[in-house]
């Protein structure tokens, strides 16, 4: 796991703007840094060495025809099967020479044959080209600029800020409206016009000039025109998968462990780890001194039951205020998703210990785990769609919990059925509500959200809006959060559920196995059960969340005070006070459904601020 950055700039490429692209990252590599430049093109690279901690595997590395120079942050899991098929005298023991060696053999076509998290970029010095590569699932994240003739590109968007007196940087409006609904900025958009997310499952290739990209891998092009509906069968073959990507995952030269939310996609990576390590997992989890959120006893009672090196952290309001002003920073643009306040925390906790740890992500999306899917179930019912507005207008006369419902009837239309349903189901603004909200906004276009439903089987409602979850939520949030927050202390953080053959299993698994008789994740429980006694899952879903909405009326109250008065709403010029004004005055009046809303307008206006200080 490491930081990459680099630029094409066709006059010239200077050590020093490398240098500052590197600093700004420093923190995802500390073990080892290295530039490389040839005229117009440049490489960085900050190094967290996690396997063959010699630096025979430094990078940027050269390829052994010397044609070729690479920079790569990620992990691939099955080089040594890679390094058979090249048959070639190795130097280190690595996947970074099998990766640049399997590019210098097969080119872009290598992709294909890689299992990993990763971000690639290849710089062909006869060609004077560079390659991108992004993994399937976009575990790994990669930013890039072009304006005016420069390239430049990073594991975080703060290297590409580093280039002050190189890059000219305006804020995207567009990208608020897609902010306020979903609480994060779907790629390729990101809060800078001239900068873009790289896409998942995507490879590309630049002269500097030209900017080609090419698809490899799409979740909704994996579908087959049947489903496995044998129980038996399905759970023998997740279970081979799930055990299989594991332990590619345990292969580290350094310390690691496992995140244990004593949830069930954690607590089952967890107990996969614990059945093929010789010794005692580190388990790590965080505890909430609000009791309604604390699921740390279930964690303790996973790690007793497994024979884990458990460690728990508690945290306090405290906690969140001293953290809250590196949410900003650290995520580089308007970013809400307050997990990341817990997920930094166990992270912090974890690197004390370890270097690598397994997270349990991407089991919801996969299996059906989420409250919303029964949403789409419902709303997808005819008759409920003939009466949604009168139960719309007769739920908003009720009380909290009946006006939060009654939002989540009153949805567009067909088309952004998907991302209403997320979008309420979250707490966070409709598009009728953006609408109002925004200042001088003309027709607001989310088409960056449609689902590409050209499948070779009609799916359920609950595939539709799960697809739409791996598409979007997945990899643009809970993605994004735990490389971020882990990253920023140095950690590796490795998501075994979604190995691409696990994702492309779960997708044509017959829904009536993911949910069976009410109960969702069904089959993956049906094999967490195999380890861990079921009684200590009996029990509601809570997440990995923190009491927000709680804070916002006490402790948190003052960032209210700061970001969302009249002055700085006014003099942003983003959104109308007026209706900021309405919205905390219903909040204040006992709507507490509204805390999300509240928080995503101060996390707009503290990046504003931010961005002006700076």
């Amino acid at each position: 796991m490491c930081g990459i950055a680099g630029i094409f700039n066709p006059n010239g490429v200077s050590k020093e703007n490398l240098k500052l692209m590197s600093d700004a990252i420093s923190h995802r590599g500390p073990d080892a840094e290295g530039f490389f430049t040839d005229e117009n093109f440049g490489l960085a690279h900050r190094r967290l060495s996690i396997i063959d901690l010699s630096t025979a595997a430094n990078q940027p590395m050269q390829s052994h025809n010397g044609r070729y120079w690479m920079a790569f942050n990620g992990e691939v899991y099955n080089y040594k099967e890679v390094a058979k098929e090249l048959g070639e005298k190795l130097n280190t023991t690595g996947d970074s020479e099998v990766i640049l060696e399997a590019f210098a053999k097969w080119g872009p076509e290598m992709v294909n044959r890689l299992n990993g998290m990763f971000v690639i970029v290849i710089f062909d010095t006869l060609e004077r080209k560079f390659y991108f590569f992004r993994d399937r699932m976009g575990i790994k994240p990669l930013y890039v600029y072009r304006k005016n003739g420069l390239l430049a590109f990073a594991s975080e968007m703060k290297a590409i800020v580093a280039l002050k007196d190189e890059v000219n940087l305006s804020v995207n409006r567009g990208a608020i409206p897609y902010f306020l609904h979903l609480g994060y900025i779907p790629q390729p958009l990101t809060i800078y016009n001239e900068i873009e997310k790289f896409p998942s499952g995507s490879w590309a290739v630049s002269d500097g000039k030209s900017f080609e990209i090419n698809s490899f891998w799409k979740a909704s092009e994996q579908l087959t025109s049947n489903v496995l509906s044998d129980e038996t069968q399905a759970k023998s073959q997740l279970k081979s998968l799930l055990q299989s990507s594991v332990e590619r995952r345990l292969m580290s030269d350094v310390p690691y462990g496992t995140f244990l939310s004593g949830g069930i996609d954690s607590s089952l990576v967890t107990a996969l780890a614990q059945s093929v390590s010789a010794d005692k997992l580190k388990t790590f989890s965080i505890g909430f001194d609000d009791a309604k959120h604390d699921e740390s006893n279930f964690a303790r009672q996973v790690s007793n039951h497994l024979g884990t090196e458990h460690y728990e952290y508690r945290i306090t309001e405290k906690d969140a205020l001293e953290l809250i002003p590196s949410i900003i920073p650290q995520y580089d643009e308007p970013y809400s998703d307050s997990s990341a306040i817990p997920t930094m925390l166990v992270s912090k906790m974890a690197r004390q210990e370890v270097t690598m740890t397994l997270s349990g992500d991407g089991g919801d999306e996969l299996f059906h785990g989420y409250g919303m899917y029964n949403w789409a179930e419902r709303l997808a019912n005819p008759a409920i769609q003939a009466l949604s507005w009168p139960i719309s207008k007769a739920l908003s006369l009720g009380d909290d919990r009946y006006k939060r419902i009654a939002k989540v009837f009153d949805y567009p239309g067909e088309n952004q059925m998907h991302s209403h349903i997320f979008s309420q189901e979250q707490y966070m603004f409709s598009t009728s509500e953006i609408s109002k909200l925004l200042v001088g906004t003309n027709e607001m276009n989310y088409s960056l959200l449609d689902l590409d439903l050209n499948s070779k089987r009609i799916l359920t409602p609950t595939e539709n809006q799960a697809l739409f979850d791996i598409e979007h939520y997945l990899k643009d949030d809970l993605l994004t959060k735990v490389d971020v927050a882990s990253m920023k202390y140095s950690l590796e953080a490795r998501v075994p559920i979604l190995d691409h053959t696990v994702v492309e299993f779960a997708l044509n698994l017959d829904p009536k196995l993911k949910v069976k008789n009410g109960v969702q994740k069904y089959l993956l429980k049906e094999v967490l059960y195999d380890f861990v006694p079921k009684k200590i899952f009996d029990r509601p879903k809570w997440g990995f969340s923190i009491p927000l909405g709680k804070w916002l009326k006490s402790d948190l109250a003052y960032l209210i005070d700061e970001y969302l008065n009249e002055n700085v709403v006014s003099g942003t010029g983003v959104v109308k006070w007026i209706e900021v004004k309405a919205l905390l005055t219903k909040f204040s009046n006992g709507q507490n459904h509204l805390y999300n809303r509240i928080w995503l307008l101060i996390l707009l206006h503290q990046w504003f601020a931010n961005r002006v200080r700076s």
